[in-house]
């Protein structure tokens, strides 16, 4: 536990840090800090801090730099966000069609922290309104599900069972006869209980048919990404090309993204995984600050800002709570 003084000159530390990239000296920690504490009492501050892992020495400096852990401790315990502040900054976004919001979404993160915005395009619908299957070759159809707002998902299948057409449309039939208007879940678990009263093939095809449509329409359609260039003025990057390349790296795998994106988008408000804490961007020299939209009430995505560790983790949590409101007016406008 840090008391009082401890943790206000951490917190300048921070923030003299985020301010100007340079290690912070005693000196220049007592001028910050407002405290009339003597330089040989600011260094016994700072060593305890470094030795609980907070701050920590570069070998060619005398001052100290913030740790992983010590950010961490700041934005948990120190920061007071006033998001009425970039309220103005924000440009409202046009309710138009969804693509267009999330494009713009990713650029508004990105313009405003000047850092890269991430969006994650929501969800589609596990509601499906119909379902066909096409034989394509032996052992091998075509599963194609059309969603309520008219997306058309489809998946080929692969099965150890050579089905003829007329089989695939009795089963298709049944499907939309019985199971229109419920979720591929609730299909799957009807299914199990029914399965005694149906054809032993027929049952197994729409078992077969039925994964496959899960698996279709849980896919996310993509992660927009805006702004990566913005981290070639970041000098934590620019100075050192082996950050940078593993920053780009992180966007090139957009799967890493969307697991750390949809990660987030099970807990309410925002978000901030620190210098490696999550193991979907493991990197020290990346922070990502995010947090959940929603249509009608209904958390569909998540949006964030990826940038250096040492960012001004205030402001970004304002530009990425805003966003998300944004987001969430203008899709929620849009379905209407």
């Amino acid at each position: 536990m840090l008391d009082d003084r401890a943790k206000l000159l951490l917190k300048a530390l921070v923030e003299r840090y985020i301010a100007d990239g340079q290690p912070v000296g005693s000196r220049t920690l007592s001028r910050a800090s407002g405290l009339e504490l003597s330089p040989a009492t600011i260094r016994n501050v700072m060593a305890d801090l470094e030795e609980l892992g907070l701050i920590a020495s570069p070998h060619t400096s005398a001052g100290r730099v913030p740790t992983a852990r010590g950010y961490r401790l700041f934005v948990d315990t120190m920061l007071t966000a006033q998001r009425e502040r970039l309220a103005v900054e924000a440009p409202q976004l046009p309710p138009d069609q969804p693509q267009r919001v999330i494009a713009h979404a990713a650029q508004i993160l990105s313009n405003l922290s000047q850092y890269v915005g991430v969006v994650m395009a929501p969800r589609r619908s596990s509601v499906f309104r119909h379902i066909e299957f096409l034989r394509l070759s032996e052992k091998r159809f075509l599963v194609i599900i059309v969603s309520p707002e008219g997306d058309v998902q489809n998946r080929v299948v692969m099965t150890a069972v050579d089905y003829s057409q007329s089989q695939l449309v009795e089963a298709s039939n049944y499907l939309n006869a019985h199971y229109a208007g419920m979720t591929i879940e609730q299909v799957r678990e009807r299914l199990k209980g029914e399965v005694d009263t149906l054809r032993g093939e027929i049952a197994q095809l729409m078992q077969t048919a039925v994964e496959a449509s899960s698996e279709a329409m849980s896919e996310t359609d993509e992660v927009v990404i805006s702004g990566e260039r913005n981290l070639l003025a970041v000098s934590d990057f620019s100075h050192d090309m082996h950050h940078l390349r593993r920053a780009f790296e992180v966007f090139e795998q957009k799967t890493q993204l969307m697991r750390l994106l949809d990660v987030s988008s099970q807990a309410e408000g925002v978000r901030i995984f620190i210098g490696g804490e999550s193991k979907f961007v493991p990197f020290e020299e990346l922070s990502v600050v995010s947090a959940p939209y929603e249509v009608d009430g209904q958390i569909v995505g998540t949006l964030g800002v990826i940038g250096p560790t040492r960012m001004p983790y205030e402001r970004m949590i304002q530009i990425v709570d805003i966003t998300s409101r944004l987001v969430s007016n203008a899709l929620s406008h849009n379905s209407k």
